[in-house]
């Protein structure tokens, strides 16, 4: 008998509010403290574990593709089996409880952006694998396709995801980059031609202002780390529309707002000229480093500029190596999984 398991995530700004004891284990109830990440969810849940799924299998595929050997190839084949294709541990193909609260919900459709902001890093690897690697056979290519297919149809047609896609804010972006680029993966061109034209409106025009500013993501406790997050959204899912006839770079809304904007609007921080005017709980200035890399991309001038002045990443400035933009920093203190869209 085949098995499903479901993923479990919890929610990263809630915190218990008081001692745990006997009758009450968790120290419920919760609080949120935004921008504060509680530690209790790297134990007890599968976030780990699904970061170093996607990480490794990402990271395992580009290592084939530029080195030719098959050993990574075949290491990142057996990961994603495990993880999506096995019978007896494939994850289900929905979020159902996703960033849990304890003594409060058993799951929350705010938690699909625990998918949404790096499962395209496991979409670039699949495409990857589908140029010639070995061990990825045609079987697997099927079955991860059927996988995807069912978990674009429960995003489309959940409560949950319905809730998540009538997010304002960086929820909403990422919402969307996520059914784009699954669609495009499943061959539902049309669906991603769709999901990327209508996010021109839909998020360009409502959430950043005339300024570039990102008004939603200004006011949290992490505005800059919010501000790139969302930018990389918005970056892959204009990757997504080059393939698609789309060019959501191209777009001006009624007051001015453009992706353009909202890339020009981080410069000043992002090349150190002058100092974040936001809150900010840790500013790390190389976090603006990719969406700015795709904005120079696109032909801004601004941002081609602003290249040789940029904080380079821990890790070294990879822009040249990765299919689309990445998130560099992490809410847990950590370089972020790797992540994008619009494989080679």
């Amino acid at each position: 008998m085949a098995h499903e398991y479901p993923t479990l995530s919890q929610a990263p700004y809630w915190w218990p509010s008081r001692t745990p004891a006997a009758d009450n284990p968790w120290g419920c109830p919760y609080v949120q403290r935004d921008g504060e990440r509680n530690p209790e969810v790297d134990s007890g849940t599968d976030r780990q574990d699904l970061e170093k799924v996607f990480d490794s299998s990402y990271d395992l595929v580009l290592a084939w593709y530029y080195t030719g050997k098959g050993q990574y190839a075949r290491k990142a084949a057996d990961i994603l089996r495990t993880w999506f294709l096995s019978p007896d541990t494939r994850m289900n193909p929905n979020l159902d409880h996703a960033q849990f609260i304890p003594c409060k919900y058993d799951g929350r459709a705010i938690g699909i952006i625990d998918f949404s902001q790096s499962y395209t890093s496991v979409v670039d690897a699949v495409a990857l694998l589908e140029t010639g690697a070995p061990s990825w056979t045609r079987a697997d290519r099927e079955a991860m396709g059927e996988w995807n297919s069912d978990f674009l149809g429960w995003l489309r047609n959940s409560d949950f995801g319905k809730q998540e896609a009538a997010a304002a804010n960086n929820h909403g972006t990422f919402y969307d980059m996520l059914v784009a680029g699954l669609a495009y993966a499943t061959g539902d061109r049309e669906l991603a031609r769709r999901t990327v034209r209508e996010a021109a409106a839909r998020r360009v025009d409502a959430q950043i202002a005339a300024d570039g500013s990102q008004p939603l993501e200004l006011a949290r406790t992490r505005s800059w780390h919010y501000s790139t997050f969302d930018l990389v959204a918005y970056t892959r899912l204009a990757a997504i529309g080059e393939n698609v006839g789309v060019d959501l770079w191209a777009h001006r809304g009624p007051q001015g707002q453009s992706l353009f904007a909202a890339v020009r609007y981080l410069l000043p921080a992002a090349t150190g000229r002058e100092p974040w005017p936001h809150p900010e709980l840790e500013f790390r200035r190389f976090a603006a480093s990719d969406v700015v890399h795709a904005a120079a991309d696109a032909g801004d001038g601004a941002a081609r500029r602003a290249l040789p002045l940029l904080e380079a990443p821990p890790g070294g400035d990879l822009w040249a190596l990765r299919p689309a933009a990445e998130q560099l920093d992490s809410i847990a203190g950590r370089p972020a999984p790797r992540s994008a869209v619009g494989a080679p």
